[in-house]
């Protein structure tokens, strides 16, 4: 009997990380039935960054009518955390209001997409008597500088100007979860790097970028300090600017905070194997992304660390690294729509460790 600790990022657009690992548990129970299994359900800061968090902490989740990056009614999520000092912590994806997924290729514009519904969801978390909060910024349509974000709030205060609702803020302590190192503009700038996943062109770019220094020369003489070229301010199409300009928000990795939160360290006593992945694993994954940063945690330990994902390349690179094993869970051909059908998936994650755990055990 072996002990497994499965910490596996979700498969963004198809599985999260709580249903890839249940996949995984199954694929090594067919060979290893009386296996210990940790299954510690994860994220960066991205894309399934509330329920792994809620899960970390024992949250509990409130649901709010808000506005999507098209402005759009929606209704989405955000956690809440009653700490032992008794202050509550909002754990807030952005994501879940802004996240890119929500809008349709074709509906995609950048220049009119909006951070608004996430001041809409901290207005609301203020209301809850949240001092203290957690965003995630990653997966986001918008490009906005966090301009949305901060009228918002503006507006739920009543005021005419920032100017007129900072003191609301003051007590707040905000600590943004990324791994994004961008500033918020220039050429590795949020608007450059960013911009053309979210549907800009090369036009849209200059001027989203143009933007970006325009808001953040005027911000800085405001406030007299500039947060523009801090690690994380161009996150989430620059909403990172404004959450350290404004709100004075301070940037954590998304990866040690998460497996700090864990007491992941702690987990790994007598650990046979850890599992990781992604949807898309290649040499991005070793620019300090969630399965590199636990990479580096088990290596300390020395324990054996495989790598799983939808897809895989640059093999010898993250074999290199040191993961011992790098599984692409897809036969090959498999048409992408096919792959990224959940049940599909799923079965493929389970028959992946299953054959890897039966190869290992015939050694």
């Amino acid at each position: 009997m072996g002990k497994f600790v499965l910490a596996i990022d979700s498969f963004k657009g198809c599985l999260s990380s709580a249903e890839v690992e249940l996949a995984a548990e199954r694929g090594i129970r067919a060979v290893d039935e009386k296996a210990e299994i940790v299954s510690i359900p994860v994220s960066d800061g991205g894309e399934g960054m509330l329920e792994a968090f809620n899960a970390a902490l024992g949250g509990s989740v409130r649901r709010v009518s808000c506005h999507d990056p098209m402005m759009r009614p929606i209704m989405a999520e955000y956690g809440i955390i009653v700490q032992a000092g008794g202050y509550k912590t909002a754990i807030i994806e952005v994501a879940q209001v802004i996240g890119l997924s929500l809008v349709s290729q074709q509906e995609r514009n950048v220049l009119i997409a909006t951070s608004y519904g996430v001041g809409e969801l901290i207005y609301d978390a203020m209301q809850q008597e949240c001092t203290h909060f957690i965003i995630g910024l990653g997966g986001s349509a918008t490009s906005d500088c966090g301009i949305g974000m901060l009228r918002a709030l503006i507006n739920r205060f009543h005021g005419k100007d920032f100017n007129g609702i900072k003191e609301h803020f003051r007590n707040l302590h905000i600590t943004l979860a990324c791994d994004v190192q961008n500033p918020l503009y220039g050429e590795k700038g949020a608007a450059y790097v960013f911009g053309p996943q979210k549907g800009a062109d090369e036009q849209q770019v200059q001027l989203l970028d143009r933007r970006a220094r325009t808001f953040a020369e005027m911000s800085a003489k405001y406030f007299g300090y500039d947060c523009s070229m801090q690690i994380g301010a161009g996150a989430a199409g620059g909403l990172g600017y404004a959450l350290m300009q404004y709100l004075d928000g301070k940037v954590l990795s998304g990866v040690e905070l998460m497996l700090n939160l864990v007491a992941f360290d702690e987990l790994l006593d007598n650990v046979s194997y850890v599992i990781t992945g992604e949807g898309k694993a290649d040499r991005q994954t070793l620019m300090g992304k969630l399965p590199f940063g636990i990479l580096s945690r088990a290596k300390r330990r020395q324990i054996r660390t495989i790598l799983i994902a939808g897809q895989v390349s640059d093999q010898e690179q993250l074999l290199a690294a040191g993961f011992d094993a790098v599984l692409c869970i897809n036969p090959v051909n498999l048409d992408i729509k096919q792959a990224m059908n959940p049940v599909t998936a799923a079965t493929n994650v389970e028959k992946t460790l299953t054959k890897w755990l039966r190869e290992v055990q015939s050694l």
